[in-house]
């Protein structure tokens, strides 16, 4: 864990499981939660609001990310809004266009003048993030989001584009850049390495931390133990 503590990147736990949520709030190197419909579907969460003030009441003293999810940009900040009252810890999520890819862009700005905390979230081109950092607030704490992760899913490396947002972001010095949608613990550290202020990372992928520095001999060892034990359990002849 020491490899941890010694990151500048601050690790922020992504899922919607509320144990989980809870379990990864406790822990030191947990900075901030973040949360998405997506995920609160998969977890079974049918009450959005009830879910959201439910979690809030336990976790008070880290930044937490809750996304409105209507389409329509008037009721986009009508949720927003209300979402932003339920805790001084709360940023909102915006996603960057609605499903029409109509720009979010003045509504951030709208929403930034009002003093409320975004977290703009599915960016991932430098012309999105331009037109989301040219509507911030210098002064007042934002998150922009980009899905790096979704990035490499297309086969294009994501550091480049990381490296040239986090320069794009010292125009406003109280927003931060998130490393979103992760695919191993090593993006971890890639964050790290170009300045990246923030990463989202799944539980899935953050139980990995128990591997940092494993001996590889040891952990080449293990992995030939477990081909045999299944080998064994599931009874192969040959």
């Amino acid at each position: 864990m020491n490899a941890i503590d010694g990151l500048r990147v601050k690790i922020f736990a992504d899922g919607a499981d509320r144990a989980g949520m809870l379990d990864m709030a406790a822990k030191h190197h947990v900075k901030g939660l973040t949360t998405n419909p997506t995920l609160m579907r998969k977890a079974g969460i049918t009450d959005y609001r009830a879910f959201a003030t439910d979690i809030l009441a336990e976790i008070r003293d880290k930044p937490i990310s809750f996304e409105v999810f209507s389409d329509e940009f008037a009721d986009m900040e009508r949720q927003a809004m209300e979402i932003a009252s339920w805790a001084a810890n709360v940023y909102v999520k915006i996603p960057v266009t609605n499903t029409r890819r109509e720009p979010a862009a003045p509504l951030v700005g709208r929403l930034a003048r009002a003093g409320v905390k975004v977290n703009v979230t599915a960016l991932m081109t430098l012309t999105q993030v331009r037109e989301v950092v040219d509507v911030l607030m210098p002064d007042v704490p934002s998150y922009v989001s980009v899905f790096a992760g979704r990035i490499a899913d297309t086969g294009r490396d994501p550091l480049p584009l990381m490296a040239a947002a986090v320069e794009l972001l010292k125009m406003r010095p109280a927003a931060e850049l998130i490393w979103a949608s992760p695919r191993e613990l090593l993006n971890i550290f890639h964050a790290d390495t170009i300045g990246c202020q923030v990463i989202t990372v799944t539980n899935d992928i953050l139980k990995k931390l128990s591997l940092l520095g494993t001996d590889l001999d040891s952990y080449s060892l293990d992995t030939v133990k477990m081909f045999h034990t299944d080998a064994v359990a599931a009874g192969f002849r040959l």
